[in-house]
């Protein structure tokens, strides 16, 4: 759990330019504090507590101003940066080192329960602020999402996705 943890950080130290000290992340950074109560929430979620996942992703929403469904499974080195507004759905998948900004939602666009109605994020993905990614699909690997992007199709590894509706631009 510690190592974990001391891995979260050294992530938010390496990718934000403004966290100046292990302690300062620690004890003011919204994003370590809304993975940290995600991981104890889907925890609860995955062993069949789930009203205590939702409460405890509840509070963490109240505390940090990012949602998280605690059935989202999220990887390691995950950073969200200046995170609020930010919504990640029940069947959310994000990969190892993506990195999300503000206002950004992974969102659903299907009503069937039981059913893939939010976005897989493959490894090293970045979405911009504001960005919308609906549906069940997947975002590959190293894709960019550009700024306040609505993202309904798949986007290709390495790809990036800017506009409304997104369409795919060469790099």
């Amino acid at each position: 759990m510690f190592d974990r943890l001391k891995t979260d950080i050294a992530c938010i130290l390496e990718r934000d330019p403004a966290a100046r000290s292990r302690w300062e992340v620690l004890t003011c950074y919204p994003v370590l504090h809304a993975i940290v109560l995600h991981r104890l929430a889907h925890g609860c979620w995955t062993r069949g507590y789930r009203w205590l996942g939702r409460f405890v992703s509840h509070i963490s929403r109240f505390l940090t101003g990012i949602e998280i469904h605690p059935g989202a499974q999220i990887g390691e080195r995950v950073f969200i940066d200046h995170g609020m507004g930010v919504v990640i759905g029940e069947t959310a998948e994000i990969g190892d080192g993506c990195t999300i900004y503000h206002g950004v939602t992974l969102g659903g666009t299907s009503l069937y329960k039981g059913a893939k109605r939010h976005p897989t994020l493959g490894r090293d993905v970045v979405v911009g602020a504001g960005a919308k990614v609906l549906g069940g699909f997947t975002v590959g690997d190293g894709a960019k999402v550009g700024s306040n992007a609505v993202v309904t199709k798949p986007v290709p590894a390495g790809a990036t996705a800017v506009g409304n509706p997104a369409r795919i631009i060469q790099a």
